[in-house]
This record gives C-alpha cells, structure tokens and sequence, in this order.
C-alpha cells in the first residue's frame, strides 16, 4: 500500500504558501504607492473621458482610444442620466466626472 502524505508534505502546499507570501509582501511594500498612482490615474481618465464624451460629443468607445500607454487597466462607464463618466480599476480605485453646463467636466467631491 502507498503511504498517505499529510497536507504538509505535499509541494503544492508549500508553493500556494510562498506565493501567498510574496504577494502580501509586494502589497506591503508597494500597495499604497499603487492605490495613489490608480487614484490620479482615474481622476485624468474621467475628466478627460467625461469632456470628449459630453463636450465634443464622441462615444464613449471612441473616447477610450484617447487612454495613454499604461492605462489600459482603467474601464470607462458612463450614466447618461446624469451625464457623467466613471473611471475605475477594479478593486483599487475609481472616480467619476460629471458635465456641468457652464464649467464642463468636473470631478465629483474626493471624501479621503
């Protein structure tokens, strides 16, 4: 008969377990900087997408073009009702730009 391995012995185990290690170390090390530089990153992609969309009147697929290099992780979506676009990364960050007649595409109030 085959001897049984407990759970310990096993090397999926240990390698879940690093792996688990290295991803909450490079959080700790890294994952403050990564949420700031998200936040500023969809605040500039709501306001912009928000002022292509409601200002020149383009689509907001056709305003996603207008995303620069390293962005591509930020998803548009807009509320027609209340004519605005939200930016957001999921599970990091997010922000929304509203029209406003008279001063364009403003960001709504930060309560950080």
């Amino acid at each position: 008969m085959a001897k049984k391995r407990s759970l310990f012995t096993r090397w999926w185990f240990w390698l879940l377990v690093v792996v688990a290690a290295l991803l909450a170390a490079g959080w700790v090390a890294y994952g403050e900087d990564m949420r700031r530089t998200s936040e500023a990153g969809t605040a500039y992609a709501a306001r912009v997408a928000c002022s292509c969309r409601y200002v020149a009147g383009r689509s907001l697929d056709d305003c996603g073009k207008d995303k620069l290099a390293g962005m591509e992780l930020v998803m548009l979506s807009e509320n027609t009702t209340n004519r605005s676009v939200t930016a957001s990364i999921p599970f990091v960050a997010s922000d929304t730009a509203s029209y406003r007649e008279g001063y364009g595409c403003v960001l709504q109030q930060w309560d950080r």
